[in-house]
């Protein structure tokens, strides 16, 4: 288990918000010591796999079956990541340890590297640029609603103090874990990056920052006029899903 002074319950408690919901058939993953309620689409074993990550007030069953439907559609299975402590998971969430279980989820999914999408939704952006930095070699990367300076986003609601500790500390072990700057830089497969103009949670500024300190060969910033954090999918279905659809199936042709 991390001893990260981002492990602290403090902040645990005032970013994650788990759900006991689940989807109907679950497709359990083993991570350390954690078992992850997951679920798992397979609509062409030879179609590349989109791992999804959800928000932080989300959970799998959220997506099931809608998403899933949408994305065999474009052609892909799709692999929805459950977090600790949320939906059927045991354990608890954590910003730290929940790094380690992208691992684990690329093994359970058991096909090239090559082969997988990983797509992540406000704090699941963490974990889906996670996933990108240990596998470069991954098809490509979507972040909508992302963050770029966790920093920032913990800041906001907890203080050094809370945690017994100083600034110094907590901007050392965000860098050490988090260091968006440099993940973005090193990755130079394809990216996606989806926000909304007016994001009331996780401001704008975010998406052009990932954007500008990407190296990607090629990268798009779709910056979506109407709706915020909670409602852009709804808000811009259309736009939303054409840019979604025309960046997967592009690059699930590019081998």
């Amino acid at each position: 288990m991390s001893t990260s002074i981002l492990e602290h319950p403090r902040i645990t408690r005032s970013y994650f918000f788990p759900r006991a919901d689940t989807p109907d058939e679950i497709f359990f993953v083993n991570s350390g010591d954690a078992r992850l309620a997951c679920a798992y689409h397979v609509h062409d074993p030879e179609a590349h796999t989109l791992v999804h990550f959800h928000g932080n007030g989300e959970v799998v069953a959220d997506y099931i079956p809608w998403m899933a439907d949408l994305l065999a559609g474009f052609g892909l299975n799709s692999f929805f990541v459950e977090y600790r402590g949320y939906g059927g998971s045991t354990g608890c969430p954590g910003l730290v340890s929940m790094l380690d279980d992208v691992d684990a989820v690329v093994d359970a999914i058991d096909q090239p590297v090559e082969r997988i999408f990983a797509f992540g939704r406000s704090v699941g952006s963490l974990y889906a640029l996670e996933l990108a930095h240990r596998h470069p070699e991954i098809a490509g990367l979507v972040l909508e609603s992302g963050i770029a300076d966790v920093l920032e986003r913990v800041l906001l609601r907890v203080s050094p103090s809370d945690l017994n500790t100083t600034f110094d500390d907590v901007q050392r072990e965000t860098r050490r874990y988090f260091n968006h700057e440099a993940k973005l830089a090193d990755f130079r497969k394809p990216l996606l990056i989806m926000h909304a103009l007016r994001d009331h949670l996780v401001d704008v500024s975010h998406a052009r920052r990932m954007h500008a300190w990407s190296s990607s060969y090629q990268k798009r910033l779709a910056i979506f006029e109407q709706g915020d954090h909670n409602s852009i999918f709804e808000a811009n279905r259309t736009e939303y899903l054409r840019d979604l659809r025309l960046f997967l199936t592009l690059h699930a042709r590019q081998r």
